[in-house]
């Protein structure tokens, strides 16, 4: 049987922007939270590994930015893996310390994300999105993207408009799903007026404006037919998770651990735009639902990665929640609000919670171990006992360049 692993702390930073405070700040912040929240200290860490995407971009930190972040916690010694794996990296860290626990290697592990988006400069700041997909190949990129949405795709650099290029990216998968499925802008807009809602009862989120459909359609433009209230910000902020095995466990007080079921973790790849049942996330969900011996049906609730709304109408169907081409009718039913079918992004998501991209898929993992131990507060699902988190980023063709699955179960 495989080596049991277990999420036993959990810390996060308000998302947001805070010009005074360095990633090694966000990094100890949230690192600390998570080790009080275990009931252990540094010394207790076996490995850390440090998930973050814009430092070297901004900084010119490369190449040790982890052992760099984490020296003020004074974890010298043991090993530290800097994960880079685009907006999929802090789920990318989740998945690689569970894995060293898996291997044997240790009994306690760090998973930490941690990331400065904002800036004054907001050319500087959305050129990083500019290094997400293939740079050898702009014209290719964008040729897949025009194929993808009936040409409905700028030639112009995203900093010259002031929004990232993977608004262009959602832009074209919501003109193909309107295409091919009927789907409607008043269905993108329930969606975000939904995690909008969720998002008020978030301390930690972004924002926390409610919104209602017909204020996130009149929103400020972005590119079609994306308004800002559906988009992600950039943001700054960190997430940690401390793991552990069942060894480890016995030795430390019980009743607050949640099991990592399952956690998976794939690279796009090209695919027709109609083989929507190889979609990478969905093929993940399907993997991680095997292995964990579950099925869609059982998940109680769950975080996904909507850098922008229709973002989370396209993974509600990887995920199985519904059928392809059903992700808006699910939003505007009603179903995946609080207190609905399938409660998805009580955070408020990326859209409202923030998505400082190194510690987006672990500021899911937060949320979703705060469900499952229900210490969630006004935005609780009632009776929470699995959950899902669905992590990408970056672009490969047409889809994701990574995607990672996590399933948790208390």
């Amino acid at each position: 049987m495989a080596e049991r692993i277990y999420v036993i702390g959990v810390g996060m930073t308000p998302f947001g922007r805070f010009p005074a405070q360095s990633v090694k700040d966000l990094t100890r912040a949230a690192v600390q939270e998570a080790l009080a929240d275990a009931g252990l200290a540094a010394a207790d860490l076996g490995a850390a590994f440090f998930a973050n995407s814009g430092q070297g971009y901004h900084e010119g930190q490369i190449t040790i930015r982890g052992q760099v972040a984490l020296r003020s916690l004074e974890l010298g010694g043991i090993p530290i893996v800097n994960v880079e794996n685009a907006c999929a990296s802090g789920s990318s860290a989740l998945h690689l310390a569970g894995t060293w626990l898996r291997a044997g290697q240790g009994d306690v592990a760090l998973a930490v994300g941690a990331e400065k988006l904002v800036s004054e400069d907001r050319a500087k700041a959305f050129g990083l999105f500019e290094g997400g997909w293939d740079v050898h190949d702009v014209e290719g990129n964008l040729a897949d993207l025009r194929r993808l949405s009936g040409d409905e795709v700028a030639d112009d650099p995203p900093a010259s408009g002031g929004y990232s290029r993977f608004m262009d990216v959602y832009a074209a998968f919501a003109h193909f799903h309107m295409r091919r499925f009927g789907t409607t802008r008043e269905q993108i807009a329930a969606v975000a007026a939904k995690n909008h809602n969720h998002s008020v009862h978030n301390p930690r989120a972004q924002y926390r404006k409610p919104f209602s459909v017909e204020e996130v359609l009149a929103g400020r433009p972005v590119v079609g037919p994306l308004t800002v209230p559906m988009c992600a910000p950039l943001s700054d902020g960190a997430a940690a998770a401390v793991l552990c095995t069942a060894v480890a466990l016995s030795r430390l007080p019980r009743g607050r651990e949640i099991r990592v079921l399952a956690s998976v973790l794939r690279s796009g790849r090209d695919r027709d735009p109609e083989a929507l049942d190889q979609h990478v996330s969905h093929l993940a969900a399907r993997e991680a639902y095997e292995a964990a011996g579950v099925g869609p049906e059982d998940v109680s609730v769950a975080e996904v990665h909507d850098a922008s709304a229709m973002g989370e109408i396209i993974q509600v169907e990887n995920l199985g929640f519904c059928g392809f081409g059903e992700g808006g009718e699910l939003a505007v039913r009603g179903d995946t609000c609080l207190g609905g079918r399938i409660p998805v992004n009580p955070s408020g998501g990326l859209e409202c919670k923030g998505h400082p991209i190194g510690a987006t898929g672990l500021g899911q993992v937060h949320e979703l171990v705060t469900q499952l131990r229900e210490e969630a507060g006004p935005r609780q699902v009632s009776g929470a006992r699995i959950a899902v988190a669905e992590n990408g980023g970056g672009l490969l063709g047409i889809e994701e360049a990574a995607a990672c699955v996590t399933l948790l179960g208390r």
